[in-house]
């Protein structure tokens, strides 16, 4: 389960505060309002990319709020993507297992069961500029479910 209470964030001088809500495990949540109402900051700050200012943010049950992005178990497909323009499609969608420092016949094997199961084993070893707009879509969704993450959050999935 996730719950937000009273959550408040701020980047700038924009500000979400008093947020409220909780989805229960197995249960699918959709963000909606106005291009510039918060979706992508909210989604960022449950993720722990946007600073909390305020409130509470727990996942099935532990304080999460101030834990680094990597120990909240939350895989996070941002709007663009966010490929590394550098990096083969392989180290894209193996970059969390590296970080966190997997064995490499550990990484190598989660990579080749992904890219099966997005149908990318065929472009493993293309950068992001040889990528059509929907195989980027599937190397950033790859990436974010390599590290068998508790909660999957989407920005715009179908933009």
């Amino acid at each position: 389960m996730i719950r937000v209470e009273n959550l408040s964030v701020r980047v700038g001088s924009f500000a979400l505060e008093g947020i409220n809500f909780a989805i229960e495990p197995r249960q699918y949540a959709i963000l909606m309002g106005r291009t510039g109402s918060g979706k992508t900051t909210l989604l960022e700050a449950i993720c722990g990319l946007k600073r909390v200012v305020g409130g509470r943010l727990t996942i099935l049950g532990r304080d999460v709020t101030h834990l680094k992005p990597a120990e909240r178990g939350i895989g996070f497909v941002p709007q663009d993507g966010a490929l590394f323009r550098t990096m083969r499609v392989a180290d894209q969608i193996g970059f969390a297992l590296t970080i966190r420092k997997w064995p490499r016949r550990r990484i190598r094997e989660r990579v080749e069961q992904l890219a099966e199961m997005l149908d990318l084993t065929a472009i493993l070893n293309r950068k992001p500029h040889g990528l059509s707009g929907g195989e980027r879509q599937r190397v950033a969704l790859g990436r974010a479910l390599a590290a068998f993450p508790t909660i999957l959050c989407l920005d715009e999935p179908l933009s």
